[in-house]
């Protein structure tokens, strides 16, 4: 196991130096002058280039980079254009409302999941089959941004059940649980029907499986008899669930924006527009590293469970 984590390890590093380099191209490439934004459209050239030496603009794209890369290591994400405070700041409270939102969309999408993969697979009838089948349809083919509206229409405008945006509400005592359901909804129902088919079908094909015909042939009782059909499933299930909840990081930017959640991706999406570099970067780069970390923890917890992952044999998915 040990040698496992090792070797994952120093896989994992090349990859995330790479995405600090594709974080930093990519950021800026953005169009926009952030000195503009500072000092305006017709600054003195004096004025330019002295705000051009304190972000350390004046210096070759490569120096920026490794500039940059080497205070990001000591923990130091730099200052906010904008803002002038650390960046370090804004990023973690946002971080944690993030991780908040995130969170509850990840029981929606598992939980939800498992349960309506479970049904398709194991269910005698074919009503319950054909409706959590439906339901996993209809909810992977509706965009997240689309359901935020239409929840925000439904059930904040006409219904008045849940409110319309933000985290808290001091007046009415509204607090983060109330807040966080349609947003968490929103999120989370999209991963939800690709981990219910992708899941569903993992439990028919162990099911099928010659070890599990051979516990049948046993003799087994049924209720054992599944019990091992899931635990074989539960390798895949990993690996789909930790990508869907690795995509469910980048796709909750268009839900905090619709809810206005002040999270990581509100945060960016603010940034953008005032062109505030130092947070652009500090967000991708916490965004693209999570999904990066989030799939290491998987394949960890995957070789902890399954032998075969440990021994770089293949398991189906």
């Amino acid at each position: 196991m040990g040698r496992y984590v090792l070797m994952r390890t120093l896989v994992m590093l090349p990859i995330a130096l790479g995405v600090s380099i594709v974080v930093y191209v990519t950021v800026k490439l953005i169009p926009g002058d952030p000195v503009a934004s500072i000092l305006g459209s017709h600054p003195s050239a004096s004025a330019r280039a002295a705000v051009k030496h304190r972000y350390g603009l004046d210096k070759p794209p490569v120096v920026q980079y490794f500039y940059w890369l080497g205070h990001v290591l000591r923990g130091d994400l730099g200052e906010s254009i904008s803002l002038q405070m650390p960046v370090r700041t804004l990023v973690s409270s946002a971080v944690g409302n993030t991780l908040v939102l995130a969170g509850f969309a990840a029981l929606v999408a598992v939980g939800g999941g498992v349960i309506l993969g479970t049904v398709m697979a194991f269910a005698r009838r074919r009503s319950p089959r054909v409706v959590a089948n439906a339901v996993a349809v209809t909810s992977l083919s509706v965009p997240q941004y689309t359901l935020g509206v239409l929840f925000i229409v439904t059930f904040a405008v006409n219904l008045g059940w849940f409110p319309t945006g933000g985290m808290r509400d001091a007046i009415t005592g509204g607090g983060v649980l109330q807040h966080v359901v349609l947003p968490g909804f929103a999120s989370g129902l999209v991963p939800m029907g690709i981990i219910a088919r992708m899941y569903s079908a993992a439990l028919r094909e162990t099911a099928s499986s010659g070890w599990v015909e051979s516990l049948r042939a046993r003799g087994l009782s049924t209720p054992r008899l599944v019990g091992h059909i899931v635990y074989g499933s539960t390798s895949p299930l990993l690996t789909i669930a930790g990508l869907q909840l690795g995509y469910l990081l980048g796709g909750v930017v268009y839900v905090e924006v619709i809810f206005a959640w002040p999270g990581l991706g509100q945060l960016v999406y603010e940034s953008i527009s005032k062109r505030d570099l130092p947070v652009i970067q500090a967000g991708v780069l916490v965004s693209a590293l999570a999904f990066v970390i989030l799939n290491f923890g998987v394949d960890l917890l995957r070789a902890v469970i399954d032998p075969r992952v440990r021994k770089g044999r293949a398991v189906s998915v």
